[in-house]
């Protein structure tokens, strides 16, 4: 898995650097709010098939699929988010494309301004509909969007926990953002909706114990193991598998995903405090988190 991502970023970085030595682009004038590349200038799916194929065809056992291709914030620039796999793993990775169609960036879009994450923030608050705890009046608010499939998301939730019980005082919500490449996530995400909607203190049980118990559930056996970890929970199991079944459920889901979609998130687990995104949550880094956190409760 190193190799494979090692590869990702020798490849990318090399067409980045090419392409900040040739294209420079004009600061905006005060007071412009850019407009999003109209769908004239976005780039054909065949054309990224062909710069993909270009970029990593030699590695005979590299595959992909191409997730989206769509406007950016930023005037003129497109955004394509690919998903890039090998027999090391899968991994999903974004890059931008300039207006002309000869030139991109990798890297992420970031905010600016004297509050650069309030929009963020505002956009959270005003969508977010997960499981939570602490106060909703809290000036921290701490929002996870996850995967339970995702083992990185297994790694990450205690250092994650850690980080929570340090700020009592803030909120923290979970939303689900099942990733594509997994073969269960979605499962996991009407169940972990239901159980959520049913009790919000039985939720952090069930997903704790899906995590623990990660590597025994597969797409075949998804639905009794979900279920019996939802009963250990605390809930019923007919009740739970109902629930599952129903179309509202799977709106749910699916208004958590576009929720995160719309504040970029594109892999899991993506942290955002007060707005601020950590979207490469790293264990180690969790002292840091945490003065993210105290930061963010002295400067609401």
């Amino acid at each position: 898995m190193r190799r494979f991502l090692n590869l990702i970023c020798v490849v990318f970085v090399a067409f980045t650097i090419a392409a900040a030595q040739t294209h420079a682009t004009k600061p905006a004038s005060e007071g412009h709010k850019p407009v999003a590349a109209p769908a004239d200038t976005l780039p054909s799916e065949a054309t990224v098939d062909s710069f993909l194929q270009q970029q990593f065809g030699y590695e005979t056992e590299m595959t992909w699929k191409i997730s989206s291709i769509k406007p950016s914030p930023i005037a003129g620039v497109a955004e394509v988010v690919v998903v890039l796999a090998s027999p090391q793993g899968q991994q999903v990775t974004h890059f931008f494309v300039g207006a002309d169609g000869k030139h991109a960036l990798v890297g992420d879009i970031i905010p600016f301004g004297p509050r650069p994450f309030d929009p963020v923030n505002k956009t959270l608050e005003k969508g977010i509909t997960g499981p939570s705890r602490g106060p909703k009046n809290s000036p921290v608010l701490i929002v996870e969007f996850g995967d339970l499939q995702c083992p990185a998301c297994k790694r990450a939730q205690d250092p994650i926990e850690k980080l929570v019980a340090a700020e009592p005082q803030a909120r923290f919500v979970f939303q689900n953002f099942p990733l594509e490449m997994h073969n269960w996530a979605m499962k996991g995400a009407l169940y972990s909706d239901c159980v959520g909607r049913a009790s919000s203190e039985d939720f952090w049980k069930f997903i704790s114990k899906v995590y623990e118990t990660q590597s025994d559930i597969t797409a075949e056996n998804a639905d009794e193991k979900l279920t019996a970890i939802a009963v250990d929970a605390g809930l019923q199991g007919p009740e739970i598998t109902a629930c599952v079944a129903k179309p509202e459920t799977k709106a749910h889901v699916d208004a958590s995903i576009a929720l995160g979609k719309s504040v970029g998130v594109t892999g899991t687990p993506t942290l955002f405090i007060n707005g601020r995104p950590i979207s490469n949550f790293q264990p180690e880094l969790l002292e840091i988190y945490k003065k993210l956190v105290e930061f963010a409760e002295k400067n609401p």
